[in-house]
């Protein structure tokens, strides 16, 4: 779309052809950069198409509405398209009981489909004394529809997700990552790969917030994991404006877009945590964010080195590709560091010898994104690494006691990064993390 925005520029007639189920989102991208009336055709050649027969016959179908859009004169609206009118956004978009303000904003595409905090302005007000920047501050600006992501916006959608205010500096240091184009979120966010942004927390920051990172960190049932994920998808989806089957073209979806987030538990890693890996000091606290689309719990095959190191190698999907995250236990990782191993040893292992036969391997049926340089093997039979290399894996300690490990994987965009940003607390920290950092489950014993 912005090349054809581009040649239009040139006053040179330019058309668009987009499967009919993305005319939508073709429609979004053209008003996103100032030319809705952009034209359009819808064709109905399946996504990806390797039929030529289905592709050639889906050509032929569309040729003369290319033809009649290149030549059609221009209306009166596509000549010169009104600008949105700037409106002064009222503070108080909506009165009324709980359940009225959710189905009001429900009905206006502002949740995610659970219930929301309506974010009063008493709740907005308390969620900024976790942090010392001023409320009109802007942090960023998230694609795909590059909202303005100010602190006090953030702090909306906190409130909406149930955060406390001492998730609000994690959140902010989460924008800033969103916002970095080395992770290229931007392409992410719209694709038909359904990726979600994967937040690790590291640093005393996740202690004072208590992002869990022992038993079940993924699962429901802690304020901070889920409120922190819950509101960077609110903030992608209400700032960001990635609307679901209209920018967000996620085939299938994915349940990490309502929540993954875990913290690293450092006290009982035996190697340096992840953020000093990413370069920052020990005392500092940061967030690490990637966009995987899968998420698998792998039975160890052993308690030994070779046990753990199996388990992970021989689950390397041969489809995934890219950014590839190892969450080993305290007791794997204790393990394999007894034994010498380093994160970065495991990295290179698990890149020479995660391979699989090269009729295996996604670059031998030419998907895109196979990120493998040169030729193919000349034998089908012959070895192809299924990761692109070391660079791309990172190893986090987490998880409580069990055999299980997990392999957080497919964010697969060449040239994409793990982004980590620095979180930074207010003056106020202590007072804050004495009034809200008591808010925990307190379970029934039997």
């Amino acid at each position: 779309m912005h090349d054809a925005v581009s040649v239009e520029d040139l006053h040179r007639p330019a058309v668009v052809l987009a499967n009919e189920g993305f005319v939508t989102d073709g429609r979004s991208a053209a008003s996103n950069v100032g030319m809705p009336g952009v034209r359009i055709v819808a064709e109905t050649i399946p996504c990806e198409c390797t039929i030529a027969e289905v592709a050639e016959a889906g050509i032929r179908l569309a040729m003369d509405d290319i033809i009649g859009a290149l030549v059609r004169p221009l209306t009166q609206q596509e000549a010169a398209p009104e600008r949105t009118r700037k409106e002064t956004p009222s503070r108080i978009v909506f009165k009324g009981h709980f359940d009225e303000v959710n189905r009001f904003f429900y009905k206006r595409g502002w949740g995610d489909g659970l219930p929301l905090v309506p974010p009063t302005e008493a709740a907005v007000r308390e969620m900024l004394a976790g942090t010392d920047l001023p409320p009109d501050h802007l942090v960023g600006r998230i694609e795909p529809r590059y909202g303005f992501a100010t602190v006090e916006t953030i702090a909306v959608n906190a409130v909406m997700a149930g955060a406390l205010p001492i998730h609000l500096p994690i959140l902010i240091a989460c924008v800033e990552a969103l916002v970095d184009p080395a992770g290229k979120f931007s392409v992410y966010v719209t694709s038909t790969g359904s990726w979600a942004p994967f937040c690790i927390v590291s640093g005393p920051v996740r202690r004072d917030a208590r992002v869990n990172g022992g038993s079940g960190a993924l699962s429901p049932g802690d304020i901070a994991n889920a409120a922190i994920g819950r509101a960077i998808g609110l903030l992608v989806k209400n700032i960001g404006g990635a609307r679901k089957a209209v920018e967000d073209m996620g085939v299938l979806g994915n349940p990490g877009k309502y929540s993954s987030v875990i913290a690293e538990n450092e006290e009982a890693s035996p190697w340096q945590p992840l953020h000093v890996d990413q370069g920052f000091d020990k005392d500092e606290s940061a967030v690490t964010l990637f966009y995987p689309n899968s998420y698998t719990q792998l039975m160890q095959y052993g308690t030994d080195e070779q046990g753990i190191l199996s388990t992970l190698v021989y689950n390397l999907l041969p489809g995934r590709c890219g950014l590839t995250c190892f969450l080993l236990t305290p007791a794997q990782a204790k393990t394999l560091a007894a034994k010498g191993w380093t994160k970065a040893l495991i990295a290179r292992y698990a890149y020479e010898f995660g391979r699989v036969p090269a009729y295996k391997h996604r670059a031998h049926h030419g998907l895109i994104f196979s990120r493998e340089p040169g030729t193919l093997p000349p034998h089908p039979m012959d070895p192809m690494a299924v990761l692109p290399g070391p660079e791309d894996v990172r190893v986090v300690v987490a998880g409580g006691p069990g055999a299980f490990a997990g392999i957080v994987s497919g964010g697969g965009l060449p040239g994409s990064h793990y982004v980590s940003k620095k979180i930074r607390l207010p003056a106020g920290w202590g007072k804050l993390v004495a009034r809200y950092g008591n808010v925990v489950p307190k379970y029934e014993t039997y």
